[in-house]
């Protein structure tokens, strides 16, 4: 695949300004210097192989996989915490918030592996010719606010944020009205030669008519037999389940993945398979392999549309009306950005959700030993038991290769849930089973800093479905200017690319979470180089027809690998279709240890900022409920 000269990690970023020379053609001296002041940036600005970054996991990692112990410090670091954290992503900060809220004169100590706040909600900035771009590098939206719980509601209201200020932040009709649409790019290493096209599919936002999407297929890069099998899938109407009794169908379609009934029922070539695979992925983690067939009547899938059944029958994934427009210029972040403000007011100014995006972020505040709130970073949990008096918590934590030891009345761990067995010895073996089902999805979020968007425009395509790409779907930024801080609205200027991917193993027959671990498997066997060459690949062989040169237009490339990424939900193909956030073996995972609660969204089995949120709130009002 294609690379960049001189390897865009290595380039010169001097506070946040990309140098005219490339990295590559500086001494060795000079480079080095270079990438230790880059390091010196506030780690919104860090480059490079963020998300799960090195130096965030290799603690955890030789406690998991290799039996690593620490011995307990005699001596505690820090005088008694009211309350003890793990983990200082959106359910962790919110946790710390309303224990505060309940009592105000807490002392509480957030802990973090990672060397920013937020978790998964991370935020990425680049500074391009002058123009700061802020983007996210995980959690992206709000998602349909109006359905939240009333005690998550509350959270967002504490923070300030009203959702219907959005209506008015996010540009709707941006690139509608630059005449800007969906896409689907097939590559050459897959499908044999490369095409860019409107898609023919109906579920995106802006779905084509009959006639765009006939055309859009007679346009791909695929044989005739594809190109006939997706037409009479696409506009077709037969019922191709209709030998199946009606008492039947339901469990047939639950317990059959769309990629079966695909090869099975609606005599699709290998080809088409393929192209469909994918579409998925961005919401579930998965592709058509692992997903049944009922959740692909539910998206409209070609073949699905003639499917009868009962009346009874109940879409419960059905679209909410509220569109999907609640997202700050850096996702979630700024939700997260929010809490610690809200924690630590010295860390930022400002008091709105607006004045948030721009607020400068003073990180010397957040361990400040005069804080009754502190927030430590690069602390990474390996011991969480109760004290001999069972009126306290012990955790220690390693920091810089060096054991400490806390103490605090009540803990609650809030970080990646799958970790518990191994750094919790009081939990039962039921219990710690229960935990070990989870698997979280490994994702990776790219955020490329371009100079211009003018290829973007001249093929007339914002957002695009790439099914055999590494990245299988990319995207212009969201339109969105707030806070003092303005969307690119010139195609001439600078702005952020995301481009996504969640890894899989299809084929292999391997279930949804056995291709979760082997994608994990994959993303840390990964190094920043390998994604960068299939960016500029994946770039060029899309866009270079438009007028795209990567060495020219690419100006910074921030990496987000999350290999423990997106919370499981339940899934109908091999869970019990009965389980849900409201019930399932997630109930018996969590429950609470005395002075020990749990707290995130592998708690709530849904991977989004209420399920973060629900699970704080649960976790505190557990712990409240605890006479000290």
């Amino acid at each position: 695949m294609a690379r960049l000269k001189g390897n865009i990690d290595r380039r010169d970023f001097l506070n946040g300004m990309a140098l005219s020379t490339a990295a590559g053609a500086l001494a060795p001296s000079a480079l080095f210097a270079a990438q230790a002041q880059r390091r010196s940036l506030q780690p919104p600005a860090r480059q490079g192989l963020r998300g799960s970054h090195p130096g965030a996991f290799e603690t955890a990692h030789a406690r998991a996989w290799q039996g690593k112990t620490w011995p307990r410090p005699d001596r505690l670091t820090d005088s008694l915490y009211d309350l003890i954290v793990i983990g200082a992503g959106l359910s962790g900060l919110a946790a710390a918030h309303l224990f505060k809220e309940r009592r105000p004169d807490a002392r509480i100590l957030i802990l973090d592996n990672h060397d920013d706040f937020g978790g998964h909600a991370k935020r990425n900035e680049f500074v391009v010719d002058g123009k700061l771009l802020i983007g996210y590098g995980g959690s992206q939206s709000i998602d349909t606010p109006s359905s939240y719980s009333p005690a998550s509601k509350a959270i967002l209201s504490a923070l300030g944020v009203d959702a219907k200020k959005f209506y008015t932040f996010f540009d709707r009709e941006f690139y509608k009205r630059r005449k800007m649409r969906f896409g689907v790019f097939l590559d050459r290493e897959t499908f044999g030669g490369t095409s860019l096209t409107d898609t023919p599919f109906s579920f995106y936002e802006e779905s084509p008519t009959e006639g765009i999407a006939r055309k859009a297929i007679a346009r791909m890069n695929l044989s005739a037999e594809t190109k006939s099998a997706l037409a009479r899938l696409a506009f077709g109407a037969a019922d191709l389940t209709e030998d199946i009794p009606a008492a039947d169908k339901l469990d047939y379609l639950r317990k059959t993945d769309f990629e079966t009934f695909l090869r099975e029922r609606a005599k699709a070539p290998e080809e088409l398979v393929t192209l469909l695979r994918k579409i998925p992925n961005g919401y579930w983690g998965m592709g058509w392999d692992a997903l049944s067939t009922l959740e692909a009547k539910r998206w409209g899938m070609p073949g699905t549309a003639g499917i009868e059944l009962d009346d009874d029958f109940k879409n419960d994934n059905a679209e909410n009306e509220e569109p999907y427009i609640f997202h700050f210029p850096d996702g979630n972040a700024s939700l997260a950005r929010l809490l610690v403000r809200k924690l630590i007011p010295a860390a930022a100014p400002g008091e709105t959700m607006e004045d948030i995006v721009l607020a400068p972020f003073d990180y010397s505040t957040l361990d400040a030993p005069q804080s009754d709130i502190r927030i430590r970073l690069e602390a990474t949990a390996v011991d969480i038991r109760h004290s001999d008096t069972r009126k306290s918590v012990d955790v220690v934590y390693v920091r810089d290769g060096v054991q400490h030891r806390v103490r605090g009345r009540h803990a609650i761990m809030a970080g990646y849930m799958a970790m518990t067995p191994y750094i919790c010895s009081e939990l039962a073996q039921s219990q710690a089973s229960a935990i070990k089902s989870f698997t979280k999805i490994p994702l990776v979020y790219a955020n490329i800093a371009l100079r211009n968007w003018r290829a973007f425009e001249k093929a007339q395509y914002h957002s695009v479905y790439c099914p055999g790409s590494f990245f299988e779907s990319l995207q212009l930024d969201f339109p969105v200017s707030m806070g003092g801080y303005t969307f690119s609205t010139s195609s001439d200027s600078p702005i952020l690319l995301q481009m996504h991917t969640a890894r899989t193993a299809p084929g292999q027959g391997l279930d949804e979470r056995e291709q979760h671990r082997a994608g994990r498997r994959e993303l840390y066997a990964l190094s920043y180089d390998d994604f960068e060459r299939a960016i500029v690949d994946q770039l060029t062989q899309m866009l270079a027809p438009f007028g795209f040169d990567a060495e020219r237009d690419i100006a910074g490339v921030t990496i987000n690998r999350w290999p423990h990424g997106y919370a499981y939900e339940y899934n109908e193909l091999y869970d019990d279709p009965s389980w849900s956030p409201a019930n399932g073996p997630h109930l018996a995972a969590r429950a609470p240890i005395e002075r020990i609660s749990f707290a995130n969204s592998d708690t709530s089995a849904l991977a989004y900022v209420n399920g973060a949120f629900d699970a704080a709130v649960r976790a505190v009002g557990e712990q409240f409920d605890i006479a000290d």
